[in-house]
């Protein structure tokens, strides 16, 4: 039997959102850099340790996050630090693990 659906039928303009997000967390390090920062603030080179990954890929993959959204960047002094900037990451996270049968 199949499961009705409980939300109206989205917009075709929140479908493209809906498709840009997914497509930038569908990167397993992206994935792996939102859950990190779900601890607090880091910065690049606390991250790649962290990661076991290079300083330039973490880079290239914080500046894709913070472009969409997903992550902010601070500075201070001479550093800079990311944290999660929109929180509605970590309820889809969890959506996806629960539809995965996985432990939230």
């Amino acid at each position: 039997m199949s499961q009705k659906l409980t939300t109206a039928p989205a917009s075709v303009d929140h479908i493209l959102l809906m498709a840009t997000r997914l497509r930038v967390l569908g990167e397993p390090l992206r994935l792996r850099l939102v859950h990190q920062l779900l601890q607090g603030e880091f910065n690049v080179t606390a991250l790649s340790v962290q990661l076991g990954t290079t300083q330039p890929n973490v880079s290239k993959h914080l500046k894709v996050l913070q472009q969409n959204g997903i992550v902010t960047r601070r500075t201070h002094k001479s550093s800079a630090f990311y944290g999660i900037a929109d929180k509605s990451v970590v309820a889809l996270c969890d959506t996806v693990k629960t539809g995965l049968g996985l432990a939230v």
